[in-house]
């Protein structure tokens, strides 16, 4: 029942206000009785004194009966509320106006009839009730002086007897006090219930943002919240949490995917090598075994030749296996480009001289076209002849002989360096250019060289270029040829 936080809130808000309306009303009632006997003590705090003066009520420490009766008598029709004690020195009991069955003391302390005569200001001030063993009620006080100046006894004047005792307990029980009492529980109640109201409209957001956590639980954090409140244009505490659980809702909605995008790409790598790894690997196997069991049979020249095949695939294994771990690395993020100024033209001419070869032993001609003044550029220049490599391989395999492959440097008004691999080749389709910077994709006819390659060259170009700032572009036409290109930003020499 008590689970939510407006039901806790709700519960301790109750409770003060009880706390706080029980305290309000005793400290009220007792305020009241203090300031009314205050007010009683202030305004009759002269009527002993006026007695003494008036009346002669001692006279060499006899009791002169006779004015003490007609004090009495005048008193009870006068002020009938106020009863009068006559004490002696020590504060004996000597005479009194009240009903002799309801005295109950004899002797009424003297400490608080002292402190008054000394000191008017500090009310009010209690003394004891000869009516009572242990209550106190407001006085007033005047000694009777005697012989030299020495105190005979003293009046001693209750400032509420027994009749203002049952006006009080008249008032306790009148309609006007009920209420006053009602008005005030009135009041409290509808405080109570304000606050109430507010703290239900304070604590509504939370309860919207508990609302989508919890629908966020089931969903096993795959899809993100919604939040249908707009933040202030000032925030709060509440809109902070709100703002803050989106941007994590969000985060691991995007993690989820991602973590689903890798399991997916994972798989699909997992699929991808083994059938890849599997040819070369059988290929080497198979010929392996051919020499060990025909060793004796086979002649010098077969021997080498099938050592040479078994060796080439595994060349070829060797190589995809390097080329799966360096993509691995790009994705990761592992690798980070050393930026350095280079000529790129000098870099363009070792890579050429590198593949000068090979492109003679298939019928291809490599040649250099160079548009710019300012070859020097800002990149890692052991990562850019990577690419490089990467692309004039994937030109080679699929120019067939006769074809040409140009390597190309422009500068654009952004005096940024164009980097080019065109060749002639059989092109590609245009509905494969979306797809050629995937993990192992190869074309399926067209290429002129019985090695397809890993089908990892352009994605682990496509990446290193990614890491300079800038994006492999290709532009193919079937039958007509390929280009493919890259932006490096441009240095100063020296």
């Amino acid at each position: 029942m008590f689970r939510s936080l407006y039901a806790k809130l709700a519960l301790v808000l109750f409770l003060l206000f009880c706390l706080t309306g029980s305290a309000l009303i005793i400290a009220s009632l007792y305020s009241a009785r203090l300031y009314q006997q205050e007010i009683s003590q202030h305004l009759n705090i002269d009527l002993a004194p006026h007695i003494v003066d008036e009346y002669l009520l001692m006279e060499k420490g006899d009791i002169n009966q006779k004015n003490l009766e007609n004090l009495f008598h005048e008193l009870m029709i006068i002020n009938p509320s106020v009863e009068l004690y006559l004490l002696d020195a020590t504060g004996n009991i000597l005479a009194f106006s009240a009903s002799p069955k309801k005295i109950r003391r004899k002797k009424v302390s003297l400490q608080p009839l002292l402190a008054l005569l000394n000191n008017r200001t500090q009310l009010p001030l209690m003394g004891d009730d000869p009516r009572s063993i242990d209550r106190k009620k407001v006085f007033s006080v005047a000694p009777i002086a005697g012989e030299n100046n020495s105190r005979q006894g003293y009046i001693y004047a209750i400032l509420g007897g027994e009749q203002v005792e049952q006006l009080s307990q008249m008032l306790q029980n009148s309609r006007i006090l009920r209420w006053a009492s009602s008005f005030l529980i009135a009041g409290l109640l509808f405080s109570l219930i304000a606050a109430l109201v507010i703290f239900f409209l304070l604590t509504r957001r939370l309860r919207r943002l508990s609302t989508s956590m919890q629908a966020f639980k089931p969903s096993e954090h795959r899809e993100a919240a919604t939040h249908s409140h707009k933040p202030r244009q000032q925030p709060d505490e509440i809109d902070q949490l709100n703002i803050t659980f989106a941007a994590m809702t969000d985060r691991i909605h995007s993690q989820m995917t991602q973590l689903q995008k890798t399991d997916s790409l994972r798989r699909e790598l997992i699929a991808n090598v083994s059938h890849d790894l599997r040819t070369p690997l059988a290929s080497l196997r198979g010929y392996i075994e051919t020499l060990e069991i025909k060793n004796e049979t086979l002649s010098s020249t077969d021997r080498q030749e099938y050592l040479g095949i078994a060796k080439r695939h595994a060349d070829i294994l060797n190589r995809r296996i390097d080329d799966l771990f360096e993509l691995a690395k790009l994705d990761a993020r592992e690798l980070k480009p050393r930026l350095e100024h280079f000529s790129i033209s000098e870099l363009i001419h070792d890579v050429s001289q590198k593949f000068e070869l090979h492109c003679q032993q298939q019928g291809l001609s490599l040649r250099i076209a160079m548009n710019t003044t300012n070859t020097f550029a800002e990149a890692d220049i052991a990562l850019i002849e990577r690419v490089l490599d990467n692309l004039i391989e994937n030109a080679m395999r699929n120019t067939p002989a006769g074809g040409e492959i140009c390597l190309q440097l422009d500068e654009n008004e952004a005096h940024e360096i164009t980097v080019s691999v065109i060749d002639t080749g059989c092109g590609i389709p245009a509905e494969d250019i979306p797809y050629i910077f995937d993990r192992f994709y190869q074309k399926s006819s067209g290429s002129s060289s019985d090695d397809k390659g890993t089908g990892l060259g352009l994605a682990i170009a496509q990446r290193i270029v990614d890491l300079h700032g800038s994006h492999l572009q290709v532009s193919s036409q079937l039958q007509q040829g390929s280009s493919f290109s890259f932006n490096l930003q441009s240095a100063t020499n020296g």
